[in-house]
């Protein structure tokens, strides 16, 4: 099962916190949100499908998410759970630990923002890039 939610670059975009991955719907971002790869999102985790939800909250959910930008794809490989929440109305974060809470959509994954190419992250610091953050949960 895939979805998709679009989202643009911004001007303070850093992607170099090492251990989480964020978009939200939120427009404005100060250089402190050093975890997050995309503003204007057109989802966050309360707005996913039920059915996404329900099998992101299998224990053996495994999840994979490629962040698209230009010509550019990056894949990070994480892991559902089932004490997920997902109700936040503005964020989507994927997380190399196993912590939960309203915002968290996937643990353990193998790789966080610090991790994106650096020439994606040029791009996203441009606010007009826009990018495409596909989830598939098998």
């Amino acid at each position: 099962m895939r979805f998709e939610i679009k989202f643009s670059g911004h001007e303070n975009i850093r992607s170099n916190h090492q251990k989480t991955i964020e978009i939200t719907k939120e427009t404005h971002l100060t250089p402190q949100g050093d975890c997050i790869v995309g503003v204007n999102a057109t989802s966050s985790c309360s707005d996913l499908p039920l059915e996404i939800k329900d099998k992101l909250k299998s224990p053996e959910a495994k999840v994979s998410f490629s962040i698209r930008v230009g010509e550019h794809e990056f894949v990070v490989e994480g892991m559902g759970h089932p004490d997920l929440i997902l109700t936040h109305s503005e964020d989507i974060v994927i997380r190399k630990s196993d912590f939960i809470c309203p915002r968290t959509l996937a643990v353990k994954c193998d790789k966080a923002s610090d991790f994106l190419p650096r020439e994606m992250v040029s791009l996203l610091q441009d606010p007009k890039t826009k990018g495409t953050f596909t989830i598939t949960v098998e």
